[in-house]
């Protein structure tokens, strides 16, 4: 009898689910795919739902109350889900080093969602404290996404009875799965989300723009989440030359064809390693520092510390190299030549902000044009410019590879000339490169 009681239960949490998802696909075509991408699990000790990109883990006592109060809460809690998926929080470790924060943040970020889509199976007012925490964040980031909500509460220094008020009111599933002991990457679930998010934009900017309209929220986390993100080290083999080193080419050493030399002829070796090798290093470039008042001294020292953690390593350099590292606001207001490790690191012991003027590229570009007239350089390779982008660009493309490199926290895209390569970083993905670093024991300069 309690079997079948069971039973009775599961086969209505099942066709409570398959109408929430029925529903929401009326209303939300785009979201066909995302929303049937997770398997339904009930677990009877399950308490919140929870899911892990994979499965849709739901209590059937708990399911029934919910929907007991109607449908609107059904759909929400299971939309809440998927979007989770959708936008990548499971996989993010943002949140390692302060679980509480980023689970939050999580959830103010699909919620937020949620609320701005039109629809009548979600429609539920925000409260008066809920509309008051999005007007606050929207003052400080134009899209109100899972980091950037994370880098606000982290400023914020917000105490305890706070974060448990905000919990309280944006918390609707468990996040447990997420940092589940021994679960191991899911690197193919994380790309068949992408997948799905990637497609989900383009419908929306094409075919779906009815249906989506009103769904700016949506439309902005997925732009968000789709946009490229770039390994700094892997960015930087780019201003990287090709060219013959003085140093044994060990690969390309036969080491038999020795030893039978010597062996048939005393002292005499058949072959011999070759003295010089091909190899890819950083001979010569440019990095321009924007310290216009726009550009915040702090995002300039993380970039300059993860250039230098890069750059400091041995075999980044051929033995000889050049770099020029220039401060420029509306002029350059510095330029220091550095030439080895050495002075490298006494650059960034004694780093100080020149300038806090206004912003126009062009004066480093021309300098740079004055030092190839000097021969200052062997073979400049690239430039690189830290910049938040507001500012005035050349018009002319100059002889060497360019990149604008924007370390900006709250993604507004800048367009750059076609000539030159745009790469946006943000603080926390350096903080992330950083860490891992640690965690290998590779070399890092800190301050």
């Amino acid at each position: 009898m309690l079997e079948e009681k069971l039973l009775e239960k599961l086969d209505i949490c099942d066709e409570i689910l398959k109408g929430c998802r029925n529903e929401l696909y009326v209303s939300l075509r785009f979201l066909d795919v995302a929303l049937s991408g997770l398997s339904l699990q009930p677990d009877f000790h399950a308490g919140l739902a929870a899911t892990d990109g994979e499965r849709y883990r739901y209590d059937p006592e708990s399911l029934i109350d919910l929907y007991k109060a109607g449908e609107v809460p059904v759909n929400r809690a299971y939309l809440h889900s998927v979007f989770h998926c959708l936008f990548g929080h499971i996989w993010n470790g943002r949140g390692n080093g302060s679980p509480q924060l980023w689970d939050l943040s999580c959830d103010i970020a699909v919620e937020s969602v949620i609320d701005s889509l039109p629809c009548r199976c979600l429609r539920n007012p925000p409260k008066p404290y809920r509309r008051a925490v999005y007007d606050g964040i929207r003052k400080k980031v134009p899209a109100i996404n899972a980091e950037g909500v994370f880098y606000l509460l982290g400023q914020a220094g917000l105490d305890a009875r706070a974060v448990a008020r905000m919990v309280r009111e944006f918390a609707v599933d468990s996040h447990f799965l997420w940092r589940e002991k021994g679960k191991k990457p899911q690197k193919e679930q994380q790309d068949r989300w992408k997948d799905v998010r990637d497609r989900m934009q383009t419908e929306i900017e094409t075919f779906s723009k009815e249906a989506a309209e009103g769904s700016k929220g949506l439309l902005g986390q997925l732009h968000v989440e789709n946009r490229e993100r770039y390994d700094y080290r892997d960015f930087l083999r780019k201003f990287c030359v090709l060219k013959e080193e003085m140093q044994a080419d060990l690969d390309s050493f036969d080491l038999i064809f020795y030893h039978y030399g010597m062996e048939l002829y005393g002292n005499m070796p058949l072959i011999e390693p070759q003295e010089t090798r091909e190899a890819e290093k950083i001979e010569d470039f440019v990095i321009v520092i924007d310290t216009s008042m726009s550009c915040k001294e702090r995002l300039v020292r993380k970039f300059l510390e993860e250039t230098y953690s890069v750059l400091s390593q041995s075999e980044s350099f051929f033995r000889k190299f050049c770099i020029h590292i220039l401060q420029c606001d509306e002029r350059v207001q510095s330029d220091v030549v550095v030439r080895d490790r050495r002075q490298l690191a006494e650059y960034m012991d004694h780093f100080q902000v020149r300038g806090l003027g206004g912003t126009d590229f062009r004066p480093a570009f021309s300098y740079v044009e004055g030092l190839l007239a000097k021969k200052a350089f062997q073979k400049l390779r690239g430039l690189l410019y830290f910049t938040d982008g507001y500012g005035t660009f050349p018009l002319k493309k100059p002889p060497y590879d360019t990149a604008f490199v924007f370390l900006r926290e709250d993604y507004q895209d800048v367009d750059v000339p076609p000539w030159a390569i745009k790469l946006i970083l943000e603080a926390g993905e350096l903080e992330e490169e950083r860490g891992a670093r640690l965690e290998k024991g590779e070399p890092h300069h800190g301050y």
